[in-house]
């Protein structure tokens, strides 16, 4: 499955700079596991770093402009204290298509044009030579304020020496006629719009598969903003093959699993009704007008209750258990504080199951969760736990649990994580 290898954040809200994981000139550093789960106390910039992944795939869909809106405009998610006409906010990507696959950077920075619109500032992305373990990446495709260059297939790229480059001499170079084994298989590229992601329209062309391939690896991020009252809603009847952000088709999809895999869905629901307790059967009715109704049937009870019936804390946990059931499964899951009405107990079951799905061998997803709960904690190994905190200058900065030996050693000795946390082993000071 691809994964992300690691990520680096610039001047986006309260993340002026921060990184996790491997990035390509960082080979000595631990990759980012399966599963991650990201700590901290209100207001270390959790919610900062999980509409980071948001950003990211508004921009690639909808262009950096309405990403920015969206978020009330380019001033208010630019770290504060930057300056607005000269500082960009900037994306870093590491991530592997498959495991024996060469990682790919992708790397854009997001600015104001001169008539002050979010704009796409540069945009890049490279990759290693088969065989190459060492030095610069070969960039594949370099953009700066629309204008640059893209190299076709699998193994095209130039070397680019950072301090003396500048894109407009390798377009001359390219123009002039000038044929090098670095400058074969080139295509100048001048958008007509700089304020989309270049790799929005190349990676939709069969002689850019790399480039396809990222774009099609961000456009399956699923990032969950569940509601249990969108759950509660009571959609028209007809089958959805993948449930929506917010849940509010989780009836369709149990139609569409209970219809076109009734043996695997039978079994989803056995394994279900064992997490939570009390439950023991789920379907769906059609109501006269069209509507659908998920039926939830608890242990000793002939008549079904509905969803409008159910806690939100068992509307949740069945949803997030349905969705790691996904046929397709999404490259990458991202969810934010997914405890919140949850009974205690079942938090590090929910870990545990999440951990299972991130860690299966084929059809799986690579897991992102912010969390403030040490139940949930207590599930996890020390080098899955990236702890934020906010600094004296307001901006946050972020360090991996396993990074701290006394920690490693403690859970070594059978001393859950989560306990830790709560102990205030975790916080910067000690």
């Amino acid at each position: 499955m691809a994964q992300i290898q690691g990520f680096r954040i610039k001047n986006f809200k309260a993340l002026k700079d921060v990184t996790l994981g491997k990035l390509w000139n960082t080979q000595n550093v631990e990759a980012l596991t399966p599963l991650t789960a990201v700590i901290g106390k209100n207001g270390a910039g959790k919610s900062s770093l999980f509409d980071s992944f948001g950003f990211i795939a508004d921009c690639l869909k909808n262009g950096v402009e309405d990403a920015c809106e969206h978020r009330g405009g380019f001033n208010k998610i630019l770290s504060k204290g930057q300056a607005v006409d000269s500082e960009s906010i900037e994306f870093e990507i590491y991530y592997k298509e498959s495991r024996y696959d060469r990682p790919i950077t992708y790397e854009f920075s997001v600015g104001l044009d001169k008539f002050k619109r979010p704009c796409v500032l540069k945009e890049r992305l490279r990759q290693r030579r088969q065989g190459q373990d060492k030095g610069r990446p070969f960039s594949f495709l370099i953009l700066d304020k629309g204008e640059g260059v893209v190299w076709k297939g699998k193994t095209g790229g130039k070397q680019i020496k950072e301090d003396d480059f500048h894109i407009n001499t390798l377009i001359s170079e390219i123009e002039s006629g000038v044929k090098t084994e670095e400058t074969n298989e080139t295509e100048i590229i001048r958008l007509e719009d700089n304020r989309r992601l270049a790799i929005t329209t190349l990676g939709a062309l069969k002689q850019h598969p790399r480039i396809a391939a990222f774009r099609k690896f961000i456009e399956s991020w699923y990032l969950s903003y569940f509601s249990p009252d969108s759950a509660r809603s009571l959609p028209m009847a007809g089958m959805q093959k993948h449930l929506d952000v917010h849940g509010d088709n989780l009836a369709n999809v149990v139609q569409f699993m209970q219809r076109e895999q009734p043996k695997k869905f039978n079994g989803i629901l056995e394994r279900i009704a064992k997490k939570i307790p009390g439950l023991q059967k789920i379907d769906t009715e059609t109501t006269q007008d069209g509507r659908l109704l998920l039926r939830f049937y608890g242990m000793g009870f002939k008549d079904p209750f509905y969803a409008q019936q159910m806690s939100d804390g068992t509307l949740k946990i069945f949803t997030y258990m349905l969705l790691m059931e996904d046929p397709e499964p999404h490259s990458f899951i991202c969810i934010e504080e997914p405890e919140n009405g949850l009974y205690h107990k079942l938090l590090e079951i929910l870990a545990s199951e999440f951990r299972e799905h991130a860690d299966g061998k084929k059809g799986s997803s690579q897991i992102f969760i912010t969390t403030h709960q040490p139940y949930f904690v207590n599930a996890l190994q020390p080098k899955e736990v990236w702890v934020l905190e906010k600094q004296e200058d307001g901006f946050s900065k972020i360090t991996r649990a396993s990074s701290n030996e006394l920690i490693c050693n403690m859970v070594a000795e059978g001393i859950q994580l989560g306990n830790l946390w709560y102990s205030d082993y975790l916080d910067g000071e000690n």
